[in-house]
């Protein structure tokens, strides 16, 4: 997996510093800027409720399903009997004998094709896999993840040749860990900046050069892949060999979470790379990574739908358990109201992963928006319901399950899931870069259609001509969302069902209505910021929001309702839906009394104060126990002499 920071500006591969101008440049070229295929998504953040996109559910190939749940039998029977998960806390590693069960199993080729000796899981039973081996160990399922999302299979399955999957895949299913190295010591989420360089050595290798940063399984991979500049070419992709002479793993990184995962600092010096392992054209490899990322984001949530129906179950045994004032304390309405919370987003966040793994089975849609907004919400809400579930446990939550256990009490690893997940609002995109990359998605339309109307440097003929075609648009798209089927009581009949079911009907006639006024207030931040837009952050994230609890609401309805018809706990699933929209519902109001009543401008100018130092009196009194040394460490070029901590698993 990967870490993003929200940074801006940069070093170029060349040494110097790369503009804001250019990093955009570089970041747009790489964005897949035509929609081929419709997304439920962004026609939610257009102002349409196209509800007949996924529903009803796409329908699962029976025999894959059936292929897929027998796997899940003998992967749960493994973890319940071969995974000691309060070990690799304890001893921050993986076991060899863990990794070699999973090898026995076919983990390591979930997600890779038959073809090439794997098991071809569809995303749904890949989601459910890592949700489930996330709930024993998360490290584990960062793993497998790491592996088979954003690794050497998921690139290759999209871009790779027919001889690169026949040379590599087979490998991988058979357990050669794989990992995904992008992120510099001095390269966040700003593509700009990157450092690492891949020289053309005659006709048939490259030169690879450079320092990799927080490399998630590249301390035991066997198989890399790399992101390089090729000079005057751009971003590129190879598959590395990770004993290839030259590479270093120079250090193993230690964190508050994922105390057993596989990270670390990885060097490359004159690594000789043949021209065949390049992943698709030069200059191509920023637009692989982020195509790569856009279905390898869904592991993120599945991890997150994982710790939600844990933190559930924990809440319900110890709040029937603990008496408080004569009562349960989940009988004490203060409690209570967690635990719901609990439920109802686990409810929300499954009926979210399931639908975004069914739309990627299917391949008919563009899920890009989809899967981001799975994976800021996802990350966003089990952070919020593991804080819950410490808060219900009191005391005992902030405890470590060694600790409880050696009193004699169950030892509940409550703290441990609160650090586990605490990197999955930064894994693969932190939440402040998704809310930007969803924003983007999500105004594109408009952007397009306003041109250079919104451009800075555009002359002002050019200006004109913009505001020609953009009143033509907007003439046309903007009547459309004064009225729709959120107005019609009767609209969505078929999620209102007689009998005791709540009426779900009327939450998705509220997500049509939201969904216009969404769309309003995005044209209305246009016309007055225009091409300032971009840069009003805390409106464009509040925008981004609404629109993810919009797409939550929806899918939930879906979920319910599909769980109703397949006559597996329908009135149970909707009541849980009702309850979550009924939150949801509250939040988008706040979200949008936000978007214009807010301490944006307030809060620019106290960030402006104390980067000026005017507030350093406000820091006196305390002590620093930082140790000494660099922000960001230097990366000086040549050979390291720091000894070689690739260790690779037997």
């Amino acid at each position: 997996m990967t870490t993003e920071s929200a940074e801006s500006t940069g070093r170029t591969a060349a040494g110097g510093h790369a503009s804001e101008a250019e990093a955009r440049r570089v970041a747009e070229a790489a964005r897949e800027q035509h929609w081929t295929k419709p997304s439920f998504a962004r026609e939610l953040f257009l102002g349409r409720l196209r509800l007949n996109l996924i529903h009803p559910r796409p329908r699962p190939d029976e025999e894959r399903a059936l292929a897929g749940e027998e796997f899940l039998a003998r992967l749960r029977e493994f973890c319940r009997t071969d995974v000691d998960g309060a070990r690799i806390e304890r001893e921050a590693r993986i076991p060899d004998e863990t990794v070699s069960g999973l090898r026995a199993l076919g983990a390591f080729g979930m997600k890779i094709d038959a073809a090439y000796g794997g098991l071809g899981l569809s995303h749904v039973h890949y989601n459910r896999a890592l949700a489930m081996v996330g709930s024993v160990s998360p490290a584990l399922s960062a793993l497998l993840s790491a592996h088979q999302s954003i690794g050497v299979p998921q690139p290759l399955k999209l871009f790779g040749t027919e001889e690169q999957r026949r040379e590599f895949l087979p490998r991988c299913a058979r357990g050669a860990i794989s990992a995904f190295l992008l992120t510099e010591p001095d390269v966040g989420s700003d593509p700009a900046r990157l450092a690492a360089t891949a020289v053309p050595d005659g006709d048939d290798h490259y030169l690879l050069d450079g320092v990799k940063l927080w490399t998630t399984n590249g301390v035991v991979a066997e198989l890399l892949v790399v992101m390089a500049q090729v000079p005057r070419r751009g971003i590129t992709a190879f598959v590395v060999e990770a004993d290839s002479p030259g590479i270093t793993v120079e250090h193993r990184n230690g964190f508050m979470g994922l105390r057993g995962i596989e990270n670390g600092v990885t060097r490359f010096h004159r690594v000789r790379v043949p021209a065949a392992n390049r992943i698709g054209a030069e200059g191509a490899g920023l637009k692989i990574a982020l195509t790569t990322l856009n279905t390898g984001r869904l592991s993120l949530p599945a991890l997150c739908v994982g710790a939600g129906k844990w933190c559930l179950k924990i809440a319900r045994e110890w709040s029937e358990a603990r008496v408080q004032w004569g009562r349960p304390i989940a009988k004490h309405e203060a409690v209570g109201a967690r635990i719901s919370f609990i439920a109802a987003t686990t409810f929300a966040l499954e009926a979210v992963l399931e639908l975004s793994g069914e739309l990627a089975d299917a391949d008919r849609h563009d899920i890009r928006i989809e899967a981001a907004l799975a994976k800021l919400y996802g990350s966003e809400m089990a952070c919020r319901m593991a804080d819950e579930l410490v808060q219900i446990r009191g005391g005992r939550g902030f405890e470590t399950a060694e600790s409880l256990a050696a009193r004699g009490e169950r030892g509940v690893p409550a703290e441990q899931v609160l650090r586990d997940l605490r990197i999955n609002r930064i894994f693969e995109g932190s939440s402040e870069i998704m809310r930007l990359l969803i924003a983007r998605e999500a105004v594109d339309a408009h952007l397009k259609v306003a041109g250079d109307l919104v451009a800075r440097d555009a002359t002002l003929s050019d200006k004109r001509r913009a505001a020609v075609a953009a009143t033509a648009f907007y003439a046309r798209w903007l009547p459309r969302l004064t009225t729709g089927r959120g107005q019609l009581p009767l609209s969505y009949g078929d999620f209102h069902v007689p009998g005791p079911h709540p009426d779900l009907a009327h939450h998705l006639r509220f997500v049509e209505r939201t969904a216009r006024k969404l769309a309003r207030s995005t044209f209305y931040a246009m016309a007055r910021w225009q091409g300032r837009l971009e840069t009003r952050q805390g409106f464009l994230g509040r925008i981004v929001d609404i629109g993810a609890e919009l797409f939550a609401m929806t899918a939930a309805c879906v979920h319910a309702e599909r769980l109703r018809r397949a006559g597996e706990s329908g009135r149970e699933a909707y009541e849980l839906a009702d309850a979550f929209c009924q939150q949801a519902r509250i939040r988008i109001t706040d979200l949008f009394h936000h978007l214009w009543h807010n301490t944006d401008d307030t809060d620019r100018a106290v960030v402006r104060q104390v980067l000026a130092g005017k507030y350093d009196w406000l820091e006196s009194g305390v002590l620093d126990p930082s140790t000494p040394g660099p922000w960001i460490a230097e990366t000086p070029p040549g050979p390291s002499e720091r000894p070689n901590l690739h260790r690779p698993i037997p």
